[in-house]
């Protein structure tokens, strides 16, 4: 009965040993994809390679459910080994926490073009502020538990008579007196060993080197239904004059913008002046227009209340954008019938996208000029960007300078990466509208 008892239990440690590594190299996966994808000065960068990085992340997350289903099985005998054993207990929780938020906001999001947006939106903040916590707290558990953080006695590992192996023994106390009172014996057998001291340093160093940087996140109003003190506000544009807002803008209709922007780009942000900034309208049109900014300032606008959707699962409700109705400019340029298509120039030089004339005919597609009654600053697109409010934010297209009339399809930067053609958000698509 003994005998069988231990090869239960052995085989059982073992089995905890194999999931607990399986584990380890799949969060070290997860958080390095992850980080890669968060980062907006990546997103550039690894475009090429963006979406099939997106997939591995899912892959990974599924492949990290099916680890913790395996899991639970073993828990019961689990538990009842750390009997006692509260830090271990208390690292279990936290663990199976953090997975089980990780799982589950990851296949929300993962299945976000089925899903309502405001779900989406709880479950990117979610999974962002598992991952702040959920990291740290990984690279922590991982350096504190390492084998560097013992040292051996001399011989240590070197079988000793009967084939035993001497075990690494734990690094020695501190002899340093300090006057603890009855509430020090904690402090005692904690704070003052060598190991003690590297494990704390460490969380030091983390929390030096993450805490500012979280500090920002979770108080920039990131899931707060309101646009944050944090939101950029960078315009290093110098457009003059400045557009002056209609009463609908100037205490706007929507009540102003709930949420918060997230900054992407695939290039540096390009900077415009007032004196040399153009805007066109070419292509297969029969009056090809060129405006500068004082001339396109003069074209009438209208103001309108829209939500913004990201395809990464963030949004901004009830924005009042005020511009030129998309249709209506188009109307300025006579539109030749050969036209299928409309092709959109970011000022970056590098970002373009497109829209079948059924879409950019839609009432709601504007070039805007300002939003909420003020300038579109330069991070958020400005001096002048196209929102359409029912297709996911990459077919907004930033800085916008150029816009021309083909009869061709175009397949713009997202799209030649992966992304959707069509980037309807779910439930968005007017009906009739063919694709």
């Amino acid at each position: 009965m003994e005998r069988d008892r231990s090869k239960r239990n052995g085989a059982l440690g073992k089995k905890l040993l194999r999931l607990h590594a399986w584990n380890g190299w799949l969060v070290l996966l997860l958080a390095v994809t992850g980080i890669v994808l968060f980062v907006p000065a990546l997103r550039g960068d690894f475009g090429v390679v963006r979406v099939a990085l997106k997939q591995s992340h899912i892959v990974l997350g599924l492949v990290s459910a099916v680890v913790v289903a395996l899991y639970i099985p073993a828990m019961g005998r689990h538990l009842k080994q750390l009997r006692g054993k509260r830090r271990q207990q208390w690292n279990l929780a936290v663990v199976l926490a953090l997975l089980a938020g990780w799982i589950v906001s990851g296949n929300v999001l993962w299945q976000f073009r089925s899903l309502p947006p405001a779900l989406t939106n709880a479950a990117l903040w979610t999974h962002d502020l598992l991952t702040w916590v959920g990291v740290p707290y990984a690279a922590f558990h991982a350096v504190t538990r390492s084998r560097w953080l013992r040292v051996k006695t001399p011989g240590a590992g070197a079988k000793e008579r009967g084939g035993a192996v001497r075990a690494a023994e734990p690094l020695p106390v501190v002899p340093i007196r300090v006057r603890l009172g009855r509430a020090g014996g904690w402090l005692r057998d904690t704070v003052y060993t060598r190991r003690a001291f590297l494990t704390w340093a460490f969380a030091g160093l983390l929390l030096a080197l993450v805490g500012p940087k979280f500090a920002r996140w979770l108080f920039s109003g990131a899931g707060t239904g309101t646009l944050s003190p944090g939101a950029p506000i960078v315009d290093d544009n110098r457009m003059i004059p400045a557009p002056t807002p209609l009463a609908e803008s100037l205490q706007p209709i929507g009540g102003g913008g709930k949420g918060e922007f997230r900054i992407y780009t695939v290039v540096d942000m390009p900077h415009f002046v007032s004196e040399s900034w153009k805007f066109w309208l070419n292509g297969l049109v029969d009056k090809p227009q060129e405006w500068s900014w004082e001339q396109f300032l003069a074209i009438p606008r209208k103001a309108q209340v829209s939500d913004f959707h990201c395809v990464t699962g963030w949004s901004v409700y009830s924005t009042t954008w005020e511009g030129i109705p998309l249709k209506e400019l188009l109307q300025l340029a006579d539109v030749k019938s050969a036209a299928k298509y409309v092709k959109f120039y970011s000022g970056d030089g590098v970002y373009t996208d497109s829209l079948t004339m059924e879409q950019a005919l839609l009432d709601d597609v504007m070039v805007a000029v300002l939003m909420d009654g003020k300038p579109i600053v330069r991070d958020l697109g400005g001096p002048v960007r196209l929102i359409v409010p029912k297709m996911y934010a990459y077919k907004s297209v930033k800085w916008l300078q150029r816009i021309e009339l083909i009869a061709e399809e175009h397949t713009g930067f997202w799209g030649r990466n992966g992304y959707d053609q069509h980037a309807w958000v779910p439930g968005k698509k007017p009906k009739g509208v063919s694709i």
